[in-house]
């Protein structure tokens, strides 16, 4: 049974910094593709950044040099460090695992006040 558990959002004001974590329970992560996406209030959820399983990394341009991606395959863990944060990046964010399917957290709440 997969299970991806995502934790650390919180309150924080404009300009700070979070970082999310996403425990992973399966399997090979090693072998899994993964992301972060996020959910703004009543809009669609849409990919912030990836690192793959060769450690390549891509990001939104909404949050490049801002956040930063990163997993650990040993503590089958996948992370985003959060800076500079914006009012718009509030939200709900998910981690996501795919390799033949695809796997969802369900979701950490980030709220960045004015």
């Amino acid at each position: 049974q997969v299970q991806l558990v995502e934790s650390g959002g919180g309150l924080v004001p404009a300009g700070g910094s979070l970082t999310l974590s996403c425990a992973a329970t399966i399997i090979d992560f090693s072998l899994y593709g993964t992301r972060w996406y996020h959910q703004a209030p009543g809009k669609q959820r849409v990919l912030v950044a990836s690192i793959d399983l060769n450690s390549t990394v891509a990001y939104a341009d909404s949050v490049k040099d801002r956040f930063v991606i990163s997993r650990d395959n040993v503590k089958n863990s996948l992370y985003l460090q959060m800076s500079s944060l914006k009012p718009e990046d509030t939200g709900v964010y998910f981690c996501n695992v795919y390799r033949n399917r695809v796997f969802w957290g369900q979701g950490t709440q980030v709220t960045v006040s004015s």
